[in-house]
């Protein structure tokens, strides 16, 4: 193993859990073992309280998802991912700017504005 090979495993955004690519991809745990099996996908495994999983290169997952459904199927899955993470930062900031308010107005109260 060179040292590019062992650098992809360790740089941020490359890998991704084999639940995370279930769910952004719409692959299946079968469809996953398969890919490893066929050497479409390399992996390591890991475990987080005694629960193992898979580590997979995401340019990997991404190529085989390509390979099953076409580019755009890829590209329309990458959109909805943006979108939803997108959405989530926008309900976190909503609720921030909440709180925010909130003691904005505490502090106002307590100085008398």
């Amino acid at each position: 193993m060179d040292d590019d090979d062992t650098a992809i495993w360790s740089r941020k955004g490359a890998t991704m859990s084999d639940k995370s690519a279930r769910e952004e991809f719409g692959l299946t745990r079968q469809e996953i073992i398969a890919a490893i099996r066929a050497g479409k996908l390399q992996f390591r495994e890991a475990s987080m309280h005694g629960n193992p999983w898979f580590r997979l290169l995401r340019h990997e997952v991404e190529a085989l998802v390509a390979e099953k459904g076409g580019q755009e199927d890829l590209q329309r899955k990458k959109l909805e991912k943006e979108l939803a993470d997108l959405k989530k930062e926008a309900r976190r900031l909503k609720t921030r700017l909440k709180a925010v308010e909130r003691r904005q107005t505490e502090l106002n109260a307590v100085l008398g504005h």
